[in-house]
């Protein structure tokens, strides 16, 4: 039975040319590149400059993935913007990038699920190709975290950077096998009980404020690993895949711990695992994006590949999606 299926045509990335070794931290809190690669895997970060914002993130790596497609901003009917950290209240940073790529039709706008952000573009992008209301969709996760950690807490100023990374989507039609290219599956959730353990203390209608990242992040940790394998599992109920059948598994680069302990639990050799978190950090929405990007620039995602995508953040929110590339 013939289907539509998202096919992945080209895929960007951007990183700030400014950024923060372990060393660099260690000499404005209490901390120690040991202590940081011992518990994270993390060895810098790149931050955005003052003037630097979201938006031109987002825009450079907009620019790299429709040049990597072939394709032109008047070839795309949506733009779908993950981002936690947007240039401002409103308007979604999406009509901005929107603005910036001279693209003046179609639609454009933001989504909000923090580190989960690109796998709920994702879907989302998917959901609007498969339906018809669009034949391509650029996704971009892009994040300034820099903007809103409190860099006197050791505990978190550690873990984050900035960046931005993006696919861009078309609408092709396919057999319905597991062959096929494309999306082949997404699983999303979310649960607000937990939100004290991952969340920022302000926001405009709380406290007039931006406010700063807090986290336990020890019971993040205690959670990460049930909840990422859960919608993993789900996937492969959906399609009757397995882990063996995998080429690539792209993980949320939150730390190298939960990343390790998720491919265990889940039977994926650590050869298939991609992994940027060591020089680029926990860059939430936009860490997906930069580690598929990394791993088709140097040759390692191929077509035709299986890939596995997973993330979880505030919330939590966590989902994933499996796809051919």
């Amino acid at each position: 039975m013939s289907v539509i299926r998202s096919t992945v045509l080209g895929c960007g990335s951007y990183l700030p040319e400014k950024f923060l070794t372990n060393e660099e931290l260690a000499s404005m809190v209490d901390t120690s590149d040991d202590w940081i690669v011992q518990r994270t895997g993390i060895r810098k970060r790149h931050v955005a400059s003052e003037g630097e914002f979201t938006s031109h993130l987002a825009v450079k790596a907009a620019r790299r993935a429709l040049a990597s497609a072939g394709l032109e901003a008047k070839d795309i009917d949506v733009i779908i913007l993950a981002t936690a950290t947007p240039d401002n209240t409103f308007p979604a940073t999406a009509v901005t990038v929107q603005h910036e790529l001279g693209m003046h039709h179609g639609f454009a706008f933001d989504i909000q699920a923090v580190c989960s952000g690109f796998v709920f573009a994702l879907a989302t992008a998917d959901n609007f190709l498969r339906s018809g209301q669009a034949r391509r969709v650029l996704v971009i996760g892009a994040e300034t975290f820099s903007r809103i950690l409190d860099w006197q807490d050791r505990t978190t100023c550690v873990l984050f950077g900035d960046g931005a990374g993006a696919v861009v989507l078309e609408a092709r039609q396919a057999e319905g096998s597991i062959a096929d290219r494309g999306i082949l599956t997404t699983h999303l959730r979310s649960d607000g009980s937990h939100k004290s353990k991952l969340y920022v203390d302000g926001g405009p209608s709380s406290t007039q404020t931006v406010g700063h990242l807090r986290m336990e992040g020890k019971e993040v940790f205690k959670h990460a690993v049930g909840m990422i394998t859960d919608v993993i599992e789900d996937a492969y109920k959906a399609t009757g895949l397995g882990s063996d059948d995998l080429d690539w598994f792209v993980p949320h680069q939150a730390n190298k711990r939960i990343i390790d302990a998720s491919a265990k639990k889940l039977g994926i050799a650590p050869e298939k695992v991609v992994t940027t978190v060591d020089q680029h950090g926990n860059t939430s929405a936009a860490s997906i994006p930069l580690a598929l990007d990394a791993a088709v620039r140097d040759g390692r995602i191929k077509q035709g590949d299986l890939i596995m995508l997973e993330a979880m953040g505030g919330g939590f929110t966590w989902g994933s999606a499996l796809l051919r590339w």
